[in-house]
């Protein structure tokens, strides 16, 4: 059975990560213990690029996304520039599979992931690296079979990695969920050493834009856990937490003091984002040199029995509409966070899988980087979905394309115990 998208999760304007002019180093011991591993390889002054070269694969991997804005949102594609780098991994990743669905006779696009076909798939991968909301969990509850899964591929001696674009926790917090729910993964001084989330990457990424800063301190929209990562690499925070209107009058919302410190407004996903807050951000925006960054743009979080709440890029639109600035991007489809995997893990695209619920982040992702993509239907995105963006006219729509679906992760275990 073929298949085929529009992401069901919504559009918007594609944003990556903006230039960086001078590599990505920091100097040895500068971060602390719980910040090392991604981070090691750049603190030892290994980086794999310039800074600005970095970014550059993370504008380029985002240029691939299909359409943007109002134009996205009306069924339109608003074609963008095809990334070169990334062009002939895709070519080379798409023959091979084509060469692992022969035995089905399906199209190499998007075809179901029997056991016959999985146990082809991860004869060839060495790391397989997951979403979490909705891949493995939703909310509170692991997604039935999938604990097992991720179990039998440790066993089999598969690496595994986390990316996730919720900055709603540290490492360490995503990791204790990970081995709460049955998910195993390193304790101790390790723990979270698999977890690539967007509050740690935003961190590494504002530890080198503010590095000029003599105290770099942010305005963050968002979490405590988002502020506890940009502490840990030397960033401090203001704003976190309930912000109430002061007084009564747009005048007196405009007279509420300022830190002259912030150099940089972050949004993530915050349940207190008020309109004091917006405020607020749009004051410090205005101001010369304050950089604009968002964690993410997923629209919805999805949560148990098909629910869902308003996510992170809800928040950052309205500060970028306010403010009529675009913000840096973080997470997933930038390849920003890749690469922070990447370092750390020393990937070879080309044996390493992404396994996701969105098309628009997820899949999107693991196609501009060169990675082999499972669309699991446990979370956002659906057959149909992949259908739409099959037949589309849009080639940023029909990259927007995995190479195989399972109905959950879970799909997974015939192929290992086989």
């Amino acid at each position: 059975m073929s298949c085929g998208l529009t992401s069901s999760a919504g559009s918007g304007l594609l944003r990556s990560v903006s230039a960086v002019n001078a590599p990505l180093r920091m100097p040895v011991g500068s971060l602390p213990a719980n910040h090392r591993g991604a981070s090691d390889s750049i603190a030892n002054g290994r980086p794999p690029r310039s800074g600005a070269q970095w970014a550059a694969r993370a504008r380029s991997g985002a240029n691939e996304r299909a359409g943007g804005g109002a134009g996205a949102a009306a069924g339109g594609c608003k074609e963008r520039p095809v990334a070169v780098a990334a062009g002939g991994r895709w070519r080379r990743r798409r023959a091979a599979m084509a060469a692992v669905a022969e035995a089905g006779g399906d199209d190499a696009r998007c075809v179901r992931l029997s056991a016959e076909r999985a146990q082809a798939l991860l004869a060839d991968v060495d790391t397989l690296l997951f979403d979490c909301d909705g891949v493995l969990w939703r909310g509170e509850t692991a997604v039935p079979g999938a604990p097992e899964a991720l179990s039998a591929l440790r066993a089999s001696g598969k690496r595994l990695g986390f990316i996730t674009n919720n900055s709603s926790k540290t490492r360490e917090a995503y990791a204790e969920k990970l081995r709460r729910l049955g998910f195993g993964g390193p304790a101790g001084p390790d723990a979270g050493l698999e977890v690539f989330g967007t509050a740690y990457c935003t961190a590494l990424y504002l530890r080198q834009r503010l590095a000029g800063a003599p105290a770099p301190k942010a305005y963050v929209l968002g979490s405590e856990a988002l502020a506890a990562e940009l502490k840990a690499v030397g960033v401090s925070c203001v704003g976190v937490g309930p912000e109430p209107l002061l007084g009564d009058s747009p005048g007196a919302w405009l007279d509420a003091p300022l830190d002259p410190d912030v150099r940089a407004v972050v949004v993530g996903f915050d349940p207190h984002f008020s309109y004091m807050k917006l405020t607020k951000a749009v004051r410090y925006l205005q101001q010369p040199g304050c950089l604009l960054v968002g964690t993410n743009m997923d629209n919805r979080l999805p949560l148990e029995n098909g629910r869902f709440i308003a996510g992170t890029g809800c928040l950052v639109r309205a500060v970028e509409m306010a403010a009529q600035r675009q913000a840096d991007i973080i997470g997933k489809p930038s390849r920003f966070i890749f690469d922070c995997v990447s370092q750390e893990y020393g990937i070879d695209p080309e044996r390493t899988v992404m396994v996701g619920d969105r098309l628009d982040t997820d899949i999107l992702l693991g196609v501009t980087c060169g990675l082999k993509t499972i669309l699991t239907l446990t979370g956002v995105s659906t057959l149909g979905d992949v259908k739409s963006n099959q037949e589309s006219d849009c080639m940023s729509k029909k990259k927007m394309v995995p190479d195989f679906y399972v109905d959950s992760i879970a799909d997974l275990l015939p192929a290992l115990q086989g």
